[in-house]
């Protein structure tokens, strides 16, 4: 499987945990998986990856990515999104499901996460993605936008102003919750982004291997692991 930048470094290796603990080829899905950053690596190490996503040109991208990783056959695209996910992919079909940069945009993210839970096998598992609301208050007042950062503290839901791009803003505690109530157990979490984003480019650029090991080093781990950029959860279907 491909090697990861620093950025996605912990979800790579979590997911690589997974992989060698099936020990066979999977069936996945990736919803909102657009260019396939995610699938295609899948398929090339030997796994069947379904990619759901609204985006007709992100879909085209795919396919063209996937002809010239050579897994094309092992690769499918399905334009939808995760409020429909019911109409498109049979219940209990996949072994692994990725719902990454998802629930923070998705219009009603319990019914979305019901319907990836409703995809999975007995044992199956869910690799989620969320954008954690104290990063983005950090960021928001070290950015000297006190307001701003006062708004995300006191939203229930974690959105700033009219212009958010983003719906709502999870904590680890809330994001266990929300996939606790559908049927998720939540085995891992870890941060995404702890450093990477504080660093200088220059960091990054000259010394990926130590950023890497660093943000490795520190992903499951609090208080850092609290503060990251995102979080990752990897949860199973009991």
């Amino acid at each position: 499987m491909e090697s990861s930048a620093p950025r996605t470094a912990v979800v790579w290796q979590v997911l690589r945990r997974e992989l060698a603990r099936a020990g066979r080829p999977l069936t996945a899905l990736d919803v909102g998986g657009g260019t396939g950053g995610f699938a295609v690596p899948l398929a090339k190490a030997g796994h069947a990856v379904t990619v759901v996503d609204p985006s007709p040109d992100a879909l085209a991208a795919l396919t063209r990515r996937a002809d010239e990783a050579g897994v094309a056959d092992r690769i499918v695209a399905v334009q939808g999104d995760g409020d429909g996910l019911a109409d498109l992919v049979p219940p209990e079909s996949v072994d692994l499901v990725l719902g990454h940069s998802l629930l923070e945009v998705v219009e009603d993210p319990h019914k979305v996460v019901a319907a990836l839970a409703a995809t999975l096998r007995p044992g199956g598992a869910a690799s989620v993605v969320v954008a954690n609301r104290a990063a983005a208050v950090l960021a928001k007042a070290i950015g000297g936008h006190l307001a701003a950062a006062s708004l995300l503290v006191a939203s229930p839901d974690g959105r700033g102003d009219s212009r958010d791009r983003l719906r709502r803003r999870y904590s680890a505690e809330s994001a266990t919750a929300l996939l606790s109530e559908c049927g998720l157990a939540v085995e891992q979490i870890h941060g995404v982004r702890v450093v990477a984003d504080l660093v200088p480019g220059t960091v990054a650029e000259s010394e990926p291997e130590a950023l890497q090991a660093f943000e490795l080093a520190l992903a499951g781990t609090s208080p850092y692991r609290d503060i990251a950029t995102q979080l990752h959860l990897l949860a199973r279907k009991s």
